[in-house]
């Protein structure tokens, strides 16, 4: 009879030091319910530009996918339609420029660089351009093109900004002989180039082009897991690229919805993996937007990248 007593009372210890062992409270229970699954998900905003050859690649190789990424790339034909989505929310990052960026922050809006993209503007001028020192140039105000004119020309031209958003009135423009000069993304050059337009080509000085892959701030918080999948993506893309330079011709031509005419005279950039500049760099753009505004910007280098993609 003891014994049946005694074995008894070890079967009950055994169950109530099991149940112990296992148990947990109703929060953790619920914490453990609800935590949200990691969202993988991004749109990203394109240009109509060279710099989109790595990501649309990305896209048609599957890379994103393999990644577990979900995006969406939509292509803007215009700055301010880009402008406007991503200021709504409605993408979570854009091809844009550093001076657009230091623009953006300067006026309160949240956004940051997270790497150089490949750009190419070449200078187009009419065939049969004399050469001469007092030149007007069309351009946009406080635009990429406007810096990279400054750039390039400011030293060996008086140059006369004649500023006009609309790129097909810019072309034109030059076509009549109203302006001398303009500066223009590729392919927007090429098809420039098939109406008669001779193309001149700059190397960047500091080795760097201001074009840039830049994320709203919401996106950078909520989807910074997904924002690195995409530039290990775009990097096994740009490898791509580099192997055999014909796959990013043929996916501008068929994604861009470009005239074939163009395909090999399209000037390529010479592709690199993601990477930020240094400070310097980003302190001589936020010194030229200021002489162009004719103002101070309470602004410093950090404020316009997040350098942990690429780090």
């Amino acid at each position: 009879m003891k014994t049946k007593i005694i074995l008894i009372g070890l079967l009950i210890l055994t169950m109530v030091f099991a149940v112990g062992c296992n148990s947990s409270t109703p929060e953790q229970n619920q914490e453990t319910i609800t935590e949200e699954p990691k969202n993988l998900s991004l749109k990203v905003g394109l240009m109509p530009a060279v710099d989109a050859a790595p990501m649309l690649i990305a896209e048609s190789k599957g890379y994103f996918k393999e990644l577990g990424l979900d995006v969406e790339l939509i292509i803007f034909n215009n700055a301010q339609d880009r402008q406007s989505a991503l200021q709504t929310g409605s993408i979570d990052g854009a091809m844009t420029d550093l001076i657009a960026v230091a623009t953006n922050v300067n006026g309160g809006f949240d956004i940051k660089a997270t790497t150089i993209t490949s750009g190419m503007f070449p200078v187009l001028v009419k065939q049969g351009y004399v050469e001469k020192k007092d030149i007007k140039v069309a351009m946009m105000e406080v635009s990429v093109t406007n810096f990279l004119i400054d750039e390039w020309l400011g030293k060996d031209y008086n140059i006369e900004k004649v500023f006009i958003n609309e790129i097909p009135a810019r072309l034109e423009m030059i076509k009549s002989g109203n302006v001398d000069m303009g500066l223009f993304p590729e392919p927007v050059a090429s098809m420039g180039a098939l109406d008669g337009l001779e193309k001149r080509i700059y190397d960047p000085k500091d080795g760097h082009c201001p074009d840039v892959l830049a994320f709203i701030s919401k996106a950078l918080s909520e989807k910074a897991e997904a924002i690195e999948l995409f530039h290990k993506a775009y990097d096994k893309a740009v490898e791509d690229i580099n192997k055999d330079e014909n796959i990013a011709r043929e996916i501008l031509i068929e994604k861009l919805a470009l005239k074939p005419e163009i395909k090999d005279s399209m000037i390529l950039p010479e592709y690199t993996k993601t990477y930020l500049p240094d400070n310097e760099y980003l302190e001589k753009i936020i010194s030229w937007v200021e002489d162009v505004l004719k103002k101070d910007m309470n602004i410093q280098p950090e404020q316009l990248v997040e350098r942990k993609f690429v780090e």
